[in-house]
C-alpha cells in the first residue's frame, strides 16, 4: 500500500487533523512566504524574531512547537541562498533535499504521519521549478527506503504511516507513486550485496516483481550468443550462484504503438576488474556496478505501472560477475562482438562496455522489427564521469538522435525531475582511441590506464559501443547514460544510497513524446 497520501491545497487547512507534524520546505528568505505557511507562520515568524538566522538556506532542518499546527509541531527546512544572483545555478535539487531532510527530522522527532508543503522560489525560472510537489514527494518517499538486508534481518528504522504532500491531486500522486516503484526496485537491486543480488537472484526478483504486470520476462542463462559478455563472466562459471544470464524484460500496452524504446543495461553484480585487479581498496562499493541494469528495471517497474500509451519499452539487463580466477578473461584477447566486430582486450576493467556492446547489438536486432525504434544504454560505465561531471549523468548521442533533438528535450526534464544531466558529443578523437593498431583487430576496448586518468575518459567508450555493436553510421538513435556519478547519492558507492536515476527523466520523456 503506498505511502503518499495527496492534500490539494483547497483541503490543506482541513486535511491537517490527519497528519502529526507539518514539515514546510520554504525557500530563503523565509518572510515572502509566511502567509502561505497556514498554522505554522505564526511558529516560525516567532522563531524568525529570537534567531533571524533561521531564514537562512543550507541548514539542518528545525522542529518548532506550533499550536494548531499537525501534531502541534513544524519542522522547518530552508533551501536555496535568497541570492537572486544565484538564481540561474539553484536547482530543483534544493527542493528534494530540504524535502528528504525535513521528513527524516519529522519522524527523528516522533512523528508517523507527516505532511510536506512545498514552495517553489518565486524568482526562479518557472520551468525549472514546474514540479515541486511531486520532486518533494519522491523525495520524502526515498526517505522511507532501506536496504533489504536490513528490512529482511527485521532491522530497519522505524518508517513513516503516511507521508502527505500539500498541492498534489490524485493523478499526479500516481504519477510519484509509479516512478517511486520504479526507484525502489532499482534501489534493491543496485543497493543489495553481490550474493544476494548475483545474476540469477536478479533474474528471480524480476520474475517475482512483474509477475501480473504486463511485462514479459525472459532469462537467458546460456550467454553464448553474447560473446563479450561471456567473455567478462568467464572466470564466474566456475561458482554457480555467480554464473551470468541475459534478462529481457518487454512491455508493451494495449492499443496502437507508435515507438520503442530499447534500454540495454550494466548489470556487473561485483567487479573485482578482473585480470587488471582493482588495489588499494578500489574494490570496495563494486557491488554497486549494476546500477544500470537497477535503473532499467525500475524504468520497466514504472512504465508499467503507469500503463502508457503508443510505447513499447524493452529492457536488457546483462547480469554478470567479473571475477579473478583461472578462467578469467585477460588483456590482449581478441573476441568476436555479437555483432562480429573483432575486438582487442584492453583492459579487462572496462568490461562494462563489453557486456553492453552484445546488448546493443541485439537491440539493433529488436529494432529492424520495431516502430519508431530508439537505443540506449544505461550503466555505471567510468569514474571519469564524475571527475569530469560530478554528481551528475553524463549523456552522449549519435547524430540520429541529435537530428531529432532528444538531448535538449531530456536536459529540460532531467531539471525539472531533480535528475540533471550534462551533455557530450562524440569526437574524432574517441574513435581514433578505440581504432585497430592492427589487421588482427577492427576496435580496442580501451588503453591501459584507469578512465579518470584518460581525457574524454567517460566520451570515448560510447566510440567503443557505438562500433563494437555494429551501430556506426546506422540512422538508428543510440543514446548512452553513463550514471557513474549520479547512482549513488552521497557519491560514496560502498554506503551512498542508489537514487534510481533516471528513471524519473525516462519516464517522463516517454510520456511526453
Amino acid at each position: 500500500m503506498s505511502l503518499l497520501r495527496a492534500v490539494p491545497a483547497s483541503a490543506f487547512a482541513t486535511a491537517s487533523a490527519s497528519f502529526d507534524a507539518l514539515v514546510c520546505v520554504v525557500p530563503a528568505p523565509i518572510t515572502p512566504h509566511l502567509g502561505a505557511l497556514g498554522p505554522a507562520s505564526g511558529a516560525i515568524e516567532n522563531a524568525l524574531a529570537i534567531d533571524a538566522a533561521l531564514s537562512k538556506g543550507g541548514r539542518p532542518p528545525v522542529v518548532l512547537g506550533a499550536t494548531g499546527a499537525p501534531g502541534g509541531r513544524v519542522v522547518l527546512a530552508v533551501y536555496g541562498s535568497g541570492n537572486a544572483a544565484f538564481a540561474d545555478i539553484e536547482d530543483v535539487r534544493l527542493v528534494a533535499e530540504a524535502a528528504a531532510a525535513g521528513v527524516a527530522r519529522a519522524i527523528e522527532a516522533g512523528a508517523s504521519r507527516p505532511l510536506v508543503l512545498a514552495i517553489a522560489p518565486a524568482a526562479q525560472p518557472s520551468s525549472r521549478f514546474s514540479h515541486v510537489p511531486e520532486v518533494a514527494a519522491l523525495a520524502a518517499l526515498s526517505t522511507q527506503w532501506f536496504p533489504l538486508e536490513a528490512r529482511e534481518a527485521g532491522k530497519a528504522p522505524r518508517a513513516a504511516e503516511a507521508i502527505g504532500i500539500v498541492g498534489l491531486d490524485e493523478a499526479r500522486a500516481r504519477w510519484v507513486d509509479a516512478v517511486e516503484a520504479g526507484k525502489r526496485l532499482a534501489r534493491d537491486i543496485a543497493g543489495t550485496d553481490p550474493e544476494r543480488m548475483a545474476p540469477l537472484r536478479i533474474a528471480t526478483l524480476c520474475e517475482e516483481v512483474f509477475s501480473g504486470t504486463g511485462v514479459e520476462v525472459e532469462v537467458e542463462r546460456d550467454v553464448s550468443a553474447y560473446p563479450l559478455l561471456a567473455a567478462v563472466a568467464r572466470a564466474s562459471q566456475v561458482v554457480e550462484r555467480h554464473r551470468p544470464c541475459v534478462v529481457r524484460l518487454s512491455y508493451a500496452p494495449p492499443g496502437k504503438i507508435d515507438r520503442t524504446l530499447i534500454l540495454a543495461g550494466k548489470g556487473v553484480t561485483y567487479d573485482t576488474g578482473g585480470a587488471d585487479l582493482k588495489t588499494d581498496g578500489a574494490m570496495a562499493g563494486m557491488s554497486r556496478d549494476k546500477g544500470g541494469a537497477a535503473a532499467v528495471a525500475g524504468l520497466l517497474r514504472t512504465v508499467s505501472t503507469l500503463s502508457l500509451p503508443g510505447v513499447r519499452v524493452i529492457g536488457l539487463l546483462g547480469l554478470v560477475r567479473n571475477s579473478i580466477g583461472e578462467e578469467s578473461f585477460v588483456s590482449d584477447e581478441i573476441i568476436r562482438s555479437r555483432a562480429g566486430v573483432r575486438v582487442r582486450i584492453g583492459n579487462t576493467d572496462a568490461e562494462g562496455r563489453l557486456v553492453l556492446a552484445d546488448l546493443l547489438a541485439e537491440g539493433r536486432e529488436l529494432a529492424e522489427h520495431a516502430v519508431d525504434p530508439t537505443l540506449a544504454s544505461v550503466a555505471t560505465l567510468t569514474g571519469h564521469v564524475y571527475r569530469a561531471h560530478g554528481p551528475y549523468v553524463g549523456l552522449i548521442n549519435n547524430a540520429a538522435s541529435r537530428a531529432r533533438g532528444d538531448v535538449e528535450r531530456l536536459d529540460a526534464l532531467a531539471e525539472q525531475w531533480a535528475e540533471p544531466l550534462e551533455r557530450s558529443r562524440p569526437r574524432r578523437e574517441d574513435y581514433a582511441l578505440i581504432a585497430a593498431r592492427s589487421s588482427a583487430e577492427d576496435v580496442v576496448s580501451s588503453n591501459r590506464l584507469a578512465s579518470v586518468n584518460t581525457p574524454r575518459g567517460h566520451q570515448f567508450p560510447f566510440a567503443f559501443l557505438d562500433v563494437a555493436a555494429g551501430l556506426r553510421g546506422s540512422a538508428l538513435p543510440f543514446l548512452h547514460f553513463d550514471i557513474g556519478g549520479a547512482a549513488v547519492d552521497p557519491p560514496d558507492w560502498q554506503f551512498g544510497k542508489p537514487t534510481g536515476t533516471p528513471i524519473a527523466t525516462l519516464s517522463a520523456w516517454l510520456a511526453a513524446r
